[in-house]
């Protein structure tokens, strides 16, 4: 064990996610003594095996999609376009390389005590932590940040443990592409890696246990999508779950036993069900933090834990799992920590599932706000009433927005389509600003764009005046 007295800071950051890196640079900036530990991953998870890696590569997808969509628009190619897989892979590590190395620049740059190691609690605010060299170092702050995130997590089915499976993680180290990919599960990451493999080539099995894909969306929503990734030849089975799983030895093929009793082999299983809060080893009953059944870190809308100025943020805070989440809590947390008061309470959190095309959503679904005592609206088009879709010939997809029936509010907003990434952040600002759904109908949008299909849908709910006081 580490001996004496700990070294005291201003700020110790476990875990160096997006909220946790973020603060540490910031407040070293600023003056303060801060301590960041990280186990394994310059810059987080989602620079090294999350966003930033799939994204790469989802971008490489799409451009194989493009070369073959380019005698539609006009522009012959020689041969059919394929995936070099060494290639492949330079890509990917260069965009992560180049992003862990500006990482390193940074934290040093930003006088913070960058500390690569692990970390446990062995008193409150205090942490032993064990280097990569072998060193043990007793670090204690004043306030302590917990950003551990969480880790890819592997359903209770016979043989999965023992199977070599794929996870979102081991995927992106692209040692082959597979003939045949099976893919259990069928929630975000389970869809963007289906639409992904199939534009490089495999054959796609995407096997589901509830009845639709993308179980949080409605359910309109969902069956686009499914239908979509079959016309991409990605075979989609729902409402069926996994019995069991089996590997042929020296790394063969791997069956899939589905509880129905039908039986599917491929080269690879990609297990794509959930992850788990990295919690478990890090000794906080000494710290004094509270945990929930799930093993998440219990905070209030402040990102406080039970513990006297011990603060979580991101994923292991159980934060919308996605990067611009972490990166508002840190925000909060900055606030919180500097003598304001913020909170996480009411937040409006977006996102996109990089399928092709994507589906962005923001808001309320149309379950959810009829659930919610809702009086809805709803208003949808397809994409290919858009103009811009049209040059593009890229009319695949549905919008869909839910409004309250008395005041006009936009509730909600799901559009699968060309950039609807892009377009949703038009929606969620004027949600922000609590505009009716009038504004966004009557606004002078740019045309030809993609954004002016808001003018369309919202156009569906009639000619409805907007009574809502203009702005001078």
């Amino acid at each position: 064990m580490a001996h004496g007295e700990p070294e005291d800071v201003d700020l110790l950051v476990v875990g160096g996610g997006k909220a946790g890196k973020s603060l540490a640079m910031d407040r070293a900036k600023a003056g303060w003594s801060v301590a960041m530990v990280e186990r394994d991953k310059i810059g987080g998870t989602c620079i090294n095996v999350a966003c930033i890696p799939t994204k790469a590569l989802v971008g490489s997808a799409r451009a194989i999609a493009a070369a073959r969509h380019a005698g539609v628009m006009g522009v012959e190619l020689d041969g059919e376009p394929t995936v070099v897989l060494d290639a492949l892979r330079r890509h990917k590590e260069s965009v992560v390389g180049g992003m862990v190395d500006a990482h390193r620049t940074m934290f040093q740059d930003s006088g913070m005590d960058f500390i690569m190691g692990t970390a446990r609690f062995v008193a409150p605010r205090t942490v032993q932590i064990a280097t990569g060299d072998g060193a043990l170092r007793l670090v204690r702050g004043k306030d302590v940040v917990l950003n551990t995130g969480t880790t890819p997590a592997l359903p209770d089915v016979p043989g999965v443990a023992e199977s070599e499976v794929w996870t979102s993680e081991t995927i992106l180290r692209l040692t082959r592409l597979p003939a045949t990919l099976l893919i259990l599960g069928g929630g975000y990451v389970g869809c963007e890696f289906a639409s992904m493999f199939a534009h490089f080539g495999s054959k796609v099995v995407l096997v589901q246990g509830p009845s639709q894909v993308l179980p949080r969306e409605d359910g309109d929503i969902a069956g686009e999508v499914a239908q979509i990734l079959s016309g991409q030849g990605v075979e989609v089975r729902t409402g069926v779950r996994a019995a069991s799983v089996r590997r042929e030895p020296g790394h063969g093929p791997v069956t899939l036993t589905l509880e129905d009793g039908s039986v599917l082999e491929g080269d690879e299983l990609l297990v794509a069900t959930g992850r788990a809060p990295v919690t478990a080893e890090l000794g906080l009953e000494a710290a004094g933090v509270r945990l929930t059944g799930r093993g998440f870190v219990e905070v209030d809308d402040r990102l406080r834990t039970s513990a006297e100025h011990v603060w979580a943020a991101g994923d292991v805070a159980g934060s919308p799992q996605f990067t611009h989440a972490s990166w508002h809590d840190f925000r909060v947390l900055r606030a919180n920590l500097t003598g304001a008061d913020a909170s996480t309470a009411g937040r409006l959190v977006p996102y996109t599932v990089f399928i092709t095309p994507e589906l962005a959503r923001v808001g309320m679904t149309e379950a959810e706000a009829r659930a919610a005592g809702h009086r809805v609206t709803v208003a949808k088009i397809a994409v290919s009433a858009i103009p811009r879709a049209k040059t593009l010939h890229d009319q695949t997809g549905v919008w869909k927005a839910v409004v309250d029936a008395d005041s006009d509010a936009i509730l909600g907003a799901a559009l699968l389509g060309h950039n609807a990434g892009e377009v949703i952040s038009a929606v969620q600002m004027a949600m922000m600003g609590g505009l009716p759904y009038q504004s966004v109908r009557d606004a002078v949008l740019a045309h030809p764009t993609m954004g002016e299909g808001l003018n369309l849908l919202f156009d569906t709910l009639g000619a409805r005046p907007n009574t809502a006081t203009p702005h001078p």
